[in-house]
């Protein structure tokens, strides 16, 4: 019932910004909280982020707050989510996912994206 899209990957370098996208469709995706996850190889997948289609304000991991910013254009149904200041270690697929926001920030989710290729190089 919910389709999403991601889009804006890439091979930047460090300290480069970078926004990525998710279009949402389906016809319960109101019904859904939003959020990004990434996962670098080796790693356990990590939520970086999560909005509500209502209200102003977004959960964002510790690892990535104060550089990362999601936002929502409710119109477009689409999701993004700005990476300012990249590093290295912000090197991952990075995937967004739906479902209630209480299990999307303990790394739960009802649907899924297939993923973007982030590569921030030295």
């Amino acid at each position: 019932q919910v389709q999403l899209v991601e889009s804006g990957g890439g091979l930047v370098q460090t300290g480069d910004s970078l926004r990525l996208s998710c279009a949402a469709s389906g016809r319960t995706v109101s019904r859904y909280d939003l959020a990004w996850f990434r996962q670098a190889p080796g790693k356990k997948r990590e939520v970086v982020a999560a909005i509500r289609w209502t209200g102003d304000s977004a959960y964002h991991s510790d690892s990535v707050k104060g550089r990362f910013t999601m936002s929502r254009d409710n119109a477009r149904s689409t999701v993004y989510l700005q990476m300012n200041s990249l590093e290295p270690e912000d090197t991952a697929v990075y995937y967004c996912a739906a479902g209630a926001a209480q299990t999307l920030v303990v790394g739960r989710a009802d649907y899924w994206g297939k993923g973007t290729l982030v590569n921030v190089s030295s």
